[in-house]
């Protein structure tokens, strides 16, 4: 096991204080319990509740579908598996867009409500960040390719390839520090741009798509262990095929039942035996 995943618990500051640290910080999502006790087993830093399960979960055409209050109902799920990450909350499209009041309100419902320890927003707010930071409630940014944005950038496109658009980009990752946010995540910018915003920072990166000059990485579960069998982003390494080996046992399973291998005698109870016959009251279990 690494050095950082032998830490008791991670926490805001130890994330914040990354450049301390002797390895890349590690952050996959996460979407209910049995996905975030493995994420939190196998070691990573931070377990993220990300709104992409609008798309890998929901199944909407996008994540701008998905409500606050199914982003709330799966944070809580996932803070029942997660004991050692930093758990973050994802906040969905509108619930930090119409200004920083009912942003803090919904970001301190994640908090009080579901366990999270700290929130992610999209794009240049830093108003919202620091208002969200007087109201104690840590804030990742994320800057870059934002999905919730996707109709005003015109689709799901590399950000920062021209000059000027770089610059806004560098700008607001200084605007985001400056307000408060503890780390931020670069998402689909080119690698150059990445490694200059890492540098000029004293929080975190966190890339996705952003090359491996980041302070760390995140990848979506789904992607990563391929139960999401769509054509996957040039940025997602496979590290298993599990929707492959899924739909193959099913498949296996759904065999044996039509040709009436399954359940076999040993998948199956008999009568009651005698007391005396099984050594004991006589009762079969269940399990074991």
């Amino acid at each position: 096991m690494s050095p950082q995943a032998e830490v008791k618990n991670v926490t805001v500051p130890w994330v914040a204080a990354a450049r301390e640290h002797a390895e890349p910080l590690v952050m996959v999502t996460a979407y209910d319990c049995p996905q975030g006790r493995t994420a939190d087993a196998a070691g990573a830093d931070i377990v993220l509740v990300g709104d992409s399960l609008a798309m890998v979960v929901l199944g909407y055409p996008d994540t701008l579908s998905v409500t606050m209050e199914e982003m709330l109902h799966h944070v809580r799920a996932v803070r029942r598996g997660v004991k050692r990450a930093l758990l973050v909350a994802d906040m969905p499209y509108g619930s930090f867009h119409l200004g920083t009041e009912p942003a803090v309100g919904n970001a301190v419902r994640f908090v009080k409500e579901a366990g999270a320890q700290a929130v992610k927003i999209e794009g240049a707010r830093p108003e919202v960040v620091g208002a969200m930071v007087a109201a104690e409630v840590p804030v990742m940014a994320h800057l870059g390719l934002t999905p919730q944005s996707v109709h005003r950038l015109g689709g799901f496109k590399v950000q920062g390839r021209e000059k000027a658009a770089r610059q806004a980009i560098l700008e607001a990752a200084l605007a985001v520090e400056a307000a408060g946010a503890f780390s931020l995540v670069l998402e689909c910018v080119p690698a150059d741009l990445a490694a200059e915003i890492t540098g000029r920072l004293e929080i975190p990166t966190i890339g996705i798509g952003a090359g491996p000059r980041c302070g760390g990485q995140v990848l979506v579960y789904h992607d990563l262990l391929g139960l999401e069998e769509r054509i996957a982003p040039r940025f997602v390494r496979r590290y298993a095929e599990l929707g492959k080996l899924s739909r193959e046992g099913i498949e296996r399973f759904a065999a044996d039942v039509r040709g009436g291998r399954f359940p076999a005698a040993e998948e199956s109870y008999g009568g009651l035996p005698p007391a005396a016959a099984a050594g004991g009251d006589g009762v079969q279990k269940v399990y074991g």
